[in-house]
């Protein structure tokens, strides 16, 4: 049994406090080019490394809940995707799956992570789908959470619809504007008004370069072909109450990567914020159940 969990916090402090124990770092990994991220638990280099990749309206900063009970016993590692807080963006004004797989490659390399579980939510399990597709060797295990599937097999018309949506939202609220509307719909109403904050607190933190480059990727992508090309470890999980990436989206992803999906009760799209413990759980489970995947050879 892992001692990761349970962890004691004093829920008085804020999560940006909280936040404030895994400051801010910033890599270059290729000239001009940087990855913004925050980790935990560097003393456990002997461990398995766990990678976290956010959704679409997200950050790094939305792990920290992990963060504190995963980094105990393992280092952790949350990014921000290009695009994101100082994350250089990709080249591309309409970018595929694999200019960010690309990207965790190039940040994998320079921090001298040679294999690590990876954990992708929302549209990060897309880019998490396409780096372990061409990279399985890297991945001793995949777990998606509520896995956006992309719209990469539908009708250019589907495609384009879906995208321009988005984009038109973007551009009449902005990123404040998207956290105060949009928000909500991540959570299950079960949620408490500290994680109905903090999901605000990090959506209005997106750069609208980024987002839009990522909607872009969103009606691009094609998480469905990658599951199954990828035959390690993996997992798919989705919170019950999810109404953005519901259970019925996720079981077509589960199916393809030839997986039971599990459903967590009493959780919305951002389930690792709501219901934490669950999740924290969960992902514990999966990063021991993937040691024996480890090899530094």
């Amino acid at each position: 049994m892992s001692a990761a969990l349970p962890v004691t916090v004093d829920r008085t402090v804020t999560l940006e406090t909280r936040l404030s124990h895994f400051p801010a770092r910033r890599i270059e990994i290729a000239p001009q080019c940087a990855i913004g991220y925050r980790e935990a638990g560097a003393a456990h280099a002997d461990a398995l490394p766990l990678v976290l990749l956010h959704g679409i309206g997200s950050g790094a900063a939305s792990w920290v809940q992990q963060l504190e009970a995963l980094g105990t016993t393992r280092r952790v590692f949350a990014w921000d995707a290009p695009g994101y807080g100082e994350s250089t963006p990709v080249a591309s004004a309409s970018p595929a799956a694999s200019e960010y797989a690309s990207a965790v490659e190039q940040w994998l390399n320079v921090l001298n992570i040679e294999r690590c579980v990876l954990v992708g939510h929302s549209l990060g399990a897309i880019i998490a789908g396409s780096f372990a597709a061409s990279h399985a060797e890297r991945v001793a295990g995949l777990l998606l959470i509520s896995p956006a599937a992309g719209y990469g097999a539908a009708s250019e018309e589907v495609r384009a619809s879906k995208r321009d949506s988005r984009l038109a939202m973007l551009a009449e609220l902005g990123p404040q504007g998207l956290a105060d509307q949009r928000s909500a719909n991540m959570l299950s109403p079960h949620a408490d008004d500290a994680s109905r904050d903090w999901v605000r607190w990090n959506m209005s933190r997106i750069v609208p370069h980024g987002y839009a480059q990522a909607t872009h990727l969103l009606a691009n992508a094609d998480l469905a072909s990658d599951v199954t090309t990828y035959t390690g470890r993996i997992t798919v999980a989705v919170g019950a109450e999810d109404v953005i990436t519901p259970p019925s989206s996720c079981e077509r992803i589960a199916l393809a990567a030839n997986t039971r999906l599990q459903i967590i009760p009493r959780a919305g799209h951002a389930g690792y914020i709501e219901a934490s413990t669950d999740y924290t759980a969960l992902i514990d489970a999966f990063c021991c159940a993937s040691d024996g995947q480890w090899s530094k050879a």
